[in-house]
């Protein structure tokens, strides 16, 4: 195991951002939901114990679905208050569109410090003093009005309602909560779930690889400085657009954002959850500059992507589908028979992830 599939490993398998049940108890919700379901009106179709990328409900005396998500983006806040906002914003509205609807409305939640306490924005942040000469000091309240900044930006570049929130300024951690939730409606007429269907279906990734968002690459040691992704509005808003339009051909057989681990998350948790293998070429990928290592474009979390699957006779018809609204499409692998996905660059393999953690990797 090198460094690189433990740092992927640990993210897939050990950090709770990809393994929510190892602190909630799903179970107990997947009891209530079929308790609450004998007599609502309306019906769960994908709910928390799914382990898809956001929540589909069927309203009463409505032939359409409501789809939600709600995601947190804390830590990247402390050294860059304002992208991180505005990305955690953005991922929860790519996971709505990953399950094949379009966003509506947004609602979110902030805790922080006492409006006139003091915070270090910037790389420093998590240290309480600037070592690197590049933070800012600034009050607590300042902080909030980047964050809500960030995020209202994002809306208004999505074309999302802000429909209300709330604050606290009890919290007394060096980290702020920022948690945005976001509804809305399908624009298919069954949920576009997550999990690999069909070996053979090709892997189209749309969008651009960056070295932001190098969170895994940061805790594995493998980069000297985490550098949180950057909000990329304008894209944002021409993926959301391209993915849309590509799930309404009815020819995606499955889709994720790239979200926390990037490609590697996204393909690894696909082929895992649907019982399949999978084959990548990184080399492949569509990128913002050159000189980027593998590992990067692997692991980063670089906004404004999506990946599709679908079969071979309808490649092209995907990627002229996306790229007729200004996004880069590529065929960069494919969905396999095996139990593992393996990620290569211009054939050299960079890591291979098993459907099961090594015990090496629990036992730590």
């Amino acid at each position: 195991m090198n460094t690189v599939e433990r740092a992927l490993m640990h993210g897939l398998f050990v950090h709770l951002h990809h393994n929510i049940d190892q602190a909630i108890d799903f179970g107990m919700f997947k009891q209530l939901n079929e308790l609450v379901g004998k007599t609502s009106p309306g019906t769960l179709l994908v709910g928390p114990d799914d382990n898809d990328d956001a929540a589909v409900f069927k309203m009463p005396d409505d032939d359409g679905l409501v789809v939600a998500k709600m995601e947190s983006h804390c830590s990247p806040c402390v050294p860059r208050p304002y992208d991180s906002a505005a990305t955690g914003a953005g991922g929860a509205m790519r996971d709505v569109v990953a399950m094949g609807g379009r966003p509506l409305f947004l609602l979110d939640f902030i805790g922080t410090r006492s409006l006139d306490e003091e915070v270090i924005v910037g790389p420093c942040g998590f240290k309480g003093k600037c070592t690197c000469g590049e933070c800012e000091t600034m009050t607590s309240g300042d902080r909030i009005t980047l964050i809500v900044k960030g995020i209202h930006d994002m809306c208004r570049e999505m074309g999302v309602f802000v429909a209300g929130g709330g604050l606290s300024t009890s919290f007394s951690d060096i980290v702020p909560a920022v948690v945005a939730a976001v509804i809305g409606r399908m624009v298919i007429d069954e949920p576009l779930t997550k999990p690999a269907k069909n070996p053979g279906d090709r892997l189209i990734l749309i969008g651009e690889t960056g070295d932001d968002g190098n969170d895994t690459l940061y805790r594995a040691g493998l980069v000297d400085t985490m550098r949180p992704a950057e909000a990329l509005f304008s894209e944002e808003r021409k993926t959301m657009e391209a993915a849309l339009a590509a799930i309404e051909t009815g020819k995606v057989n499955a889709c994720s954002d790239l979200g926390a681990a990037g490609i590697g998350a996204a393909v690894s948790e696909s082929a895992r959850f649907g019982g399949l293998g999978a084959g990548v070429d990184l080399a492949l990928a569509p990128i913002k500059k050159d000189g980027l290592s593998a590992e990067e474009i692997l692991i980063c979390e670089t906004q404004a992507r999506m990946v599709f699957q679908v079969a071979p006779g309808d490649v092209e018809e995907i990627m002229a589908t996306a790229r007729s609204k200004g996004v880069a499409a590529a065929d960069i692998g494919a969905i396999t028979s095996d139990k593992e996905a393996v990620f290569e660059y211009d054939g050299r393999e960079i890591a291979r992830i098993p459907h099961q953690p090594p015990s090496e990797l629990m036992d730590q």
